[in-house]
């Protein structure tokens, strides 16, 4: 678009010089303002109930906010902050205890707390920020609460009479419920989640739905996010594998109950084939929850799952030679007459391994059954509406890194040598590393996901790469030993050796190599996910003098064992930036009666010198355009 094309388009928003006057004012004024809080969190792996706590405290930041702003004194603050995380709980807590004059007694006191708090957690927002975030139901009587609020000394009268007659008009649950919302919107400006929604926990389908209401969110793609995505963009291989995963944690009722996705082939398949066996009895939270046939069933899906996605996996290496994974193709170094499996060239015994559909002279080939029964769970996933919604939600906020205010988000690593060197993936006569091979694998997952159509093309392959690749960025082993868990008995077959970049981030030299590598100033950070941080075991989060923070610490809890905590958080601030450990979630009934909020440690990692303003910013570098366009506009608003 030429020039002159440009702001005469801009103009048409403008109907007089003055309105652009108007503008200018206001982003000058937004460029002054302190920047937003950020919420950092990783690696949630489907525990809605965790995650949403967090997002509902803002990582301790509500509390603090009230300890800022109110009194201690005459003010019970774990009380507020009860109400402000969970208002409808609360207030219908409140009903049951109260008589019917103490509620609105006490509606009345939480409204002139609450419009306090809407009034200082607004502060660093423009009017017209604060009057969108408004629910439109209050909008009127909110702002004219916080306009009067100001000078309430001189209309104390006039808000008394607002709230009682909110109060008698049977508005003030609604009303509290709006502000308490409002304030949990105010506290945090932004989130960004740095990947792994899937996989593990029940629920990741209920923390999608949560990111797609959210104000303001970005996503950073973890492995287990990336297969699921994978299934949807056509991968026989990542389906069965994201079958099997769910079978072994006991979530099949997030494929079919929730996503809708017709599971019963696969079950009457696997009860054909397979009997239950010991190794494949599935990982549980609470043993409860399943009766012996539901237990007996996973363990079968999980027997039959496992052996179809080795059978396609074999069939991609050796159509992807590339990949250089011909080692990876297990069955075909098994002796079927005796059940050993030669690797590296050592023999080892088979244990409790069970093939019967698999053919010795052909191993990987699928039987014309287990071909349709592939293709229709494939076509059933792609088709299940909800799982699509929740895949294009992924897509569109999602990316493989991001740079952001200075800092470099990414799920797993930047694939590295022993020395430091870029690990790079040649792909014909190109060589891809560093921040050229995360673009190249970003732009086959977009090419991939647009082509659904498309089974078994290099760039649906690419994705399964990212799963289990060797220059993975979201992997970062050398292999994954999925095979010899099941079936060797060796542990030392077990063993998945790391990339050199989880032992070279420990070095501030090496993380500013990889900062700079894409653009970004060697005072930033790294802000890391994937790897657990074993808090227990003495590991640091705060890496490479504070140039790499690693937030993963463990939502999923069947990490929290190895980990001794339930998740590291990051907040950054106008002031700096905060790791926030959090200890594990009880539930909502217990934080609501009890008001008992997660134990929450903050670590000041950073402070800066001068409080950071939105010019500073990524947004603000945008707005400084938009403003040096508006200003070509008014000089010479009579052309255009």
């Amino acid at each position: 678009m030429s020039g002159v094309n440009y702001y005469s388009l801009l103009k048409e928003n403008f109907e007089n010089k003055e309105n652009v006057i108007t503008e200018l004012i206001n982003l000058e004024a937004i460029l002054h303002l302190p920047k937003g809080t950020e919420h950092f969190i990783s690696d949630v792996h489907g525990e809605y109930a965790a995650f949403d706590h967090v997002l509902r405290n803002g990582s301790g930041s509500v509390k603090e906010k009230l300890a800022e702003c109110l009194d201690k004194k005459t003010v019970d603050i774990d009380e507020l902050a009860t109400l402000i995380y969970y208002p409808e709980e609360k207030i219908k807590l409140e009903k049951e205890r109260k008589t019917q004059e103490e509620v609105k007694k006490w509606y009345a006191q939480q409204i002139q707390l609450l419009i306090t708090v809407v009034n200082y957690t607004s502060r660093k927002y423009t009017r017209s920020k604060v009057h969108k975030a408004l629910p439109s139901r209050f909008s009127y009587v909110i702002e004219e609460l916080l306009t009067e609020k100001q000078q309430e000394s001189d209309k104390q009268a006039y808000i008394q009479a607002i709230i009682d007659n909110i109060i008698q008009l049977r508005q003030a649950a609604p009303l509290i419920s709006a502000l308490c919302y409002v304030i949990q919107r105010f506290v945090v400006d932004h989130l960004h989640v740095v990947g792994d929604i899937y996989d593990r926990g029940p629920a990741p389908d209920r923390i999608m739905e949560r990111l797609i209401h959210y104000h303001s969110v970005d996503i950073q793609w973890g492995n287990h996010d990336i297969i699921w995505l994978a299934s949807m963009a056509g991968s026989p291989l990542a389906l069965i594998n994201v079958l099997r995963i769910c079978a072994r944690y006991g979530n099949l009722a997030i494929i079919e109950d929730r996503y809708g996705v017709n599971l019963r082939p696969l079950v009457e398949y696997s009860h054909k084939y397979y009997q239950v066996l010991d190794k494949f009895s599935p990982k549980l939270e609470d043993e409860t929850d399943f009766s012996a046939a539901e237990k007996d069933s996973l363990n079968k899906i999980q027997q039959a799952t496992a052996i179809l996605q080795f059978k396609l996996e074999g069939q991609l290496i050796k159509r992807r030679p590339e990949f250089l994974m011909d080692e990876r193709s297990m069955l075909d170094f098994i002796n079927y007459t005796n059940s050993t499996i030669s690797l590296q060239g050592k023999i080892y015994s088979l244990v409790d391994f069970s093939g019967p559909t698999i053919d010795p002279d052909n191993p990987c080939e699928l039987t014309g059954e287990e071909e349709e029964l592939v293709k229709n769970l494939l076509l059933s996933f792609q088709n299940s509406e909800p799982l699509r919604r929740h895949m294009d939600f992924l897509m569109e906020k999602g990316n493989m890194y991001l740079c952001y205010n200075g800092n470099l988000l990414l799920h797993g690593c930047i694939p590295l040598h022993q020395n430091g060197d870029f690990k790079s993936l040649r792909i014909g006569q190109t060589h891809y590393s560093g921040k050229s091979l995360l673009d190249f694998f970003e732009a086959q997952i977009r090419y991939s996901y647009a082509h659904p159509e498309l089974s078994n093309d290099f760039s649906t392959d690419l994705l399964w790469y990212l799963w289990t690749g060797e220059c993975s960025s979201l992997f970062g082993k050398k292999v994954m030993a999925t095979f010899e868990r099941y079936y060797i008995e060796d542990k030392q077959t077990h063993h998945e050796e790391k990339n050199a970049y989880y032992r070279l981030r420990n070095q501030e030299a090496v993380c500013q190599e990889i900062l700079k590598d894409f653009g970004l100033p060697i005072t930033g950070h790294i802000i890391n996910g994937h790897t657990p941080v074993k808090a227990n075991q003495g590991e640091n989060p705060i890496k490479a003098n504070g140039r790499m923070l690693v937030i993963d610490g463990g939502f999923a809890k069947s990490y929290q064992k190895e980990t001794g905590l339930a998740g590291y958080t990051l907040l950054s601030n106008s002031y700096g930036l905060q790791l926030v450990a959090h200890q594990p979630f009880s539930s909502v009934k217990e934080s609501v009666e009890q008001q008992k909020d997660i134990l929450s440690t903050k670590r000041l990692v950073e402070r800066v010198e001068n409080r950071t303003r939105v010019s500073q910013t990524n947004i603000g570098k945008k707005l400084i355009q938009e403003k040096k366009a508006l200003e070509t506009l008014y000089e010479n608003y009579d052309f255009y």
